[in-house]
């Protein structure tokens, strides 16, 4: 039974992400790392966006935004970023990007495999594909289990599930300067529902139909809703070049309770992604390099956090799940007049207190002392 240091029990954004860091830091040396993953990777799955100020991940950056623009049914804001720039990498691109550097790493496998089981047995960790076992130090697994945290009431999950059209237009509609950051005009229908559009030139961009809610809806209402959306725009001749689809888990649920010495849930299963937005290349980049400096202190003790701001999002998943129509009223008021800049690092969990009570101000706050009482009364 072949022995790994480290094996990645998925080799998502999470998995990818902590090996690229494990590289940039020179501390995978002296360490065998194995990645399993039953989808290798070689095609473009999704797409990231997130916001920096610095020259990160340029390479692989594929369109950079100065400006985004935030809307609802009664007003529009044009939001100037600077020093910030919005980002754009398509999965393919950085799937690419990490296996060529493990590629340089003879200690450094991936193997095309399903996980089927994997557990903690004291000294090492077990870990059963559909071919073969394996055994190592230390297990990061990044298989969500949806179960784990919907057999439970006292953390609300809200799924944001969307699906988008990389679309050739006609008409020169877009403009390839400024993304659309969320768009609040579509109908509601007593769910958070929102438009999302990256420009790539005059007649190209990604249309995105976004939902916060508990539902799934079913392809055929994304597309409708995404046609209507194009119709609006002023376009009436169109092609559908790619396609996407996805879920992504909001939830305040501790998953890093979970954690025990040598076995670390990693990317949505281990917290990572934001919970009141859904933003994960961000997160997932922190906490990859906050994994690795914990690895390299080797302390006895689990992997785990928790910040005011894992507070803060549990609040508002508390009210979008007893209201799920709420969304567009508690974005709008803090888009519509905080400055971008404070909102930008807010959500990057990069404020301090004060700053943070500037932003809470802009919500409307019947909502969130309601939501405050009731899990204070719950005791958390």
């Amino acid at each position: 039974m072949q022995h790994y240091n480290y094996i990645f029990t998925g080799s998502g954004l999470s998995a990818l992400m902590t090996v690229y860091q494990l590289i940039l830091s020179g501390k995978c040396k002296d360490k065998t790392i194995l990645l399993l993953d039953e989808n290798a990777k070689r095609s473009n799955d999704r797409t990231w966006c997130f916001w920096n100020n610095t020259a990160q991940f340029d390479e692989i950056i594929s369109k950079k935004w100065n400006s985004t623009r935030f809307a609802n049914s009664s007003f529009q804001r044009d939001l100037d970023l600077h020093p910030y720039q919005y980002n754009m990498i398509r999965g393919l691109d950085f799937y690419t990007f990490v296996f060529d550097l493990i590629s340089q790493h003879d200690t450094i496998h991936f193997v095309n495999q399903k996980v089927l089981d994997f557990k903690d047995a004291g000294d090492h960790c077990l870990v059963k594909t559909e071919n073969q076992s394996y055994t190592c130090n230390r297990i990061f697994n990044s298989i969500y289990t949806p179960n784990q945290v919907k057999s439970q009431s006292n953390y609300p999950l809200i799924q944001q599930h969307f699906v988008g059209w990389f679309i050739q237009s006609k008409e020169p509609v877009f403009n390839p300067d400024q993304a659309t950051f969320m768009d609040f005009s579509v109908e509601q229908k007593g769910n958070t529902r929102f438009m999302y559009v990256l420009p790539t030139s005059s007649n190209e961009a990604l249309v995105e139909y976004t939902l916060f809610s508990k539902d799934l809806l079913s392809i055929e209402e994304y597309e409708s809703e995404i046609q209507k959306y194009i119709q609006k725009l002023g376009i009436t001749d169109y092609k559908i070049v790619e396609r996407e689809q996805g879920n992504i888990p909001m939830t305040s649920y501790p998953f890093w309770k979970h954690n025990t010495k040598n076995c670390i849930n990693i990317g949505s299963v281990g917290g990572w992604t934001k919970a009141s937005t859904g933003f994960t290349f961000t997160n997932t980049t922190k906490k990859a390099k906050q994994l690795v400096d914990y690895l390299e202190h080797k302390t006895t003790k689990p992997f785990q956090f928790s910040r005011k701001f894992w507070f803060y999002d549990l609040l508002l998943l508390d009210i979008l799940h007893e209201d799920n129509n709420q969304g567009s009223r508690i974005f709008s008021g803090i888009f519509s007049s905080a400055k971008p800049q404070l909102i930008l690092r807010f959500l990057d969990e990069e404020t301090t207190i004060w700053e943070d009570l500037q932003l809470i101000l802009h919500c409307p706050k019947r909502l969130f002392i309601r939501a405050l009482i009731s899990r204070i009364l719950s005791g958390f």
